[in-house]
């Protein structure tokens, strides 16, 4: 197997690794929404491609705090049910 027969600097590796970085993405504008978006890609926030729907976006409804609200309540609406169901079971 061959082997470098010189030891490579740390300039010479770093020139030859200078290409490496990475790069910014070009963004451009939506032009239904106006969100920046990739180019050549469907919009993530309309769907939108070439001016037709592409993908169906569902719509985020609910907050974090109404999710969380929710949450509370089925775990309470659970909690009053087997209370109901062991009553029902002792008599």
């Amino acid at each position: 197997m061959g082997l470098p027969s010189k030891r490579r600097t740390k300039t010479s590796k770093k020139d030859r690794a200078s290409h490496f970085a990475l790069k910014s993405k070009a963004l451009n504008n939506c032009p239904q929404c106006g969100k920046p978006i990739e180019s050549h890609r469907a919009c993530a926030k309309c769907g939108t491609y070439k001016g037709r729907a592409v993908v169906e976006i569902k719509a985020k409804t609910k907050t974090l705090r109404q999710r969380e609200k929710l949450r509370k309540a089925e775990a309470t609406d659970k909690a009053v049910e087997k209370s109901a169901s062991k009553n029902k079971k002792s008599k």
